[in-house]
């Protein structure tokens, strides 16, 4: 568990967090190498079956990281985000893999240090929580697909 790195998945809205991820990078702030990027025109876009979708496939946490509430370039779309996310931990927490796992966080393109602090504070939380209870170990996974072979 001492050298656990976890992967933690980001979707982070065009023009406002992928534009401070970037400013982030030109700074040279130093922030996780984990943090899987997803860039996407604007946070309402992402359905709650994507976010799970992340975990389904190997993410340990997962955030969506979208404009400052009321400066949305869509007008609207970190509110939409924002419900679904909470629609998708409430899933995720009857599921038994915990809605601490998945977060929101709002910020302009000018916060580079926040993005960067984000990122920090997500990895430290799933690295707190540990592996995603949906992850098999490899050993595992290799062994049941050996298994499912031989039917």
């Amino acid at each position: 568990m001492e050298n656990y790195e976890p992967t933690v998945v980001a979707f982070c809205c065009h023009f406002c967090a992928y534009t401070a991820a970037d400013l982030a990078g030109t700074m040279r702030l130093q922030y996780p190498t984990n943090i899987r990027i997803v860039r996407i025109p604007c946070t309402g876009k992402v359905d709650v079956r994507f976010l799970l979708e992340a975990f389904e496939k190997g993410a340990d946490g997962v955030y969506v990281a979208g404009c400052l509430e009321g400066d949305c370039h869509f007008l609207k779309g970190n509110f939409r985000a924002k419900k679904r996310v909470a629609l998708a931990k409430r899933i995720l927490e009857d599921a038994g893999i915990g809605g601490e796992r998945l977060e929101m966080f709002n910020m302009s393109a000018a916060m580079g240090p926040r993005f960067a602090e984000v990122a920090r504070e997500m990895t430290e939380r799933i690295r707190n929580l540990g592996p995603s209870p949906i992850k098999r170990p490899k050993s595992t996974a290799h062994s049941a697909e050996r298994k499912e072979q031989r039917i």
